[in-house]
């Protein structure tokens, strides 16, 4: 396929994550479900699938392959000859849907060979839907994203971690700055503080999957931002044969 509309395509991920996060947001309020919620038949599980599904009948019109995470696995002798496909989370932020915190997303991007040339975020319980295409810049609800610039020496820096579990690598990394601030946010929501600018740095030293940051690397990248392996300068990227990600940095733009 060489001819691919961009601007179409945005408008139809767009749709289906809004679609998709009204019918979460049905299950979500149908009551306490904290104890189950792992359970096949949990509310999680049922909120999973319902969204899985709306978003499929979204982008399937559009005759391009899709990867998700609640979908079949595809092996990768089928994808490696895919040019362009859709790579989805219908539901990310387990714990924090669990937890009815509101920090859970639906993730929804558009890979050309290895990298996002597209990618929607939707938060349902906020309603704010953040989008980028590739060259076209970055967004949230419409305004123009934008990440912060710094440098690594300065005091104070925002780092998105967990307070409640820091591993060895992300500690060794906050040990390396002059008195971090750690803020702290559920789900794909994190790379997005940093296109915000709510947040300068994200080291992500743990595992996650292709469809956990696809659609969220993008966004960051048109903000000005970057999303690299750790201790690289190299892109994350995608469709690769074994779909978990390489730990990575996810930062503004550093000066």
């Amino acid at each position: 396929m060489s001819q691919i509309d961009l601007p179409k395509l945005i408008e139809i991920a767009k749709t289906a994550a809004k679609v998709a996060g009204e019918e979460i947001i049905k299950i979500y309020e149908s009551g306490d479900f904290s104890v189950e919620a792992k359970a096949d038949d949990s509310p999680l599980t049922l909120a999973d699938k319902a969204s899985h599904n709306v978003i499929v009948s979204y982008l399937e019109k559009t005759n391009l392959p899709i990867l998700s995470e609640e979908g079949a696995k595809i092996p990768f002798e089928e994808r490696k000859d895919w040019e362009y496909f859709w790579m989805i989370d219908p539901l990310d932020g387990t714990k924090e849907f669990i937890k009815k915190n509101g920090e859970f997303t639906v993730n929804i991007a558009l890979v050309n060979n290895s990298k996002v040339v597209l990618g929607v975020v939707y938060t349902p319980v906020l309603k704010e839907m953040f989008w980028a295409v590739s060259g076209e810049g970055a967004f949230k609800d419409g305004r123009k994203l934008q990440v912060n610039r710094f440098g690594m020496t300065e005091s104070k820096l925002k780092v998105v971690a967990s307070r409640s579990h820091l591993n060895a690598d992300t500690q060794e990394f906050l040990d390396k700055l002059d008195q971090p601030e750690v803020v702290s946010k559920g789900s794909s929501l994190k790379l997005l503080m940093v296109a915000e600018g709510q947040a300068d740095l994200y080291p992500r030293y743990a595992p996650t999957m292709e469809w956990d940051t696809a659609a969220a690397q993008i966004i960051v990248e048109e903000a000005g931002g970057t999303v690299v392996q750790k201790d690289t300068t190299d892109r994350v990227i995608y469709n690769k044969e074994d779909l978990l990600n390489p730990y990575f940095l996810v930062s503004g733009k550093t000066i």
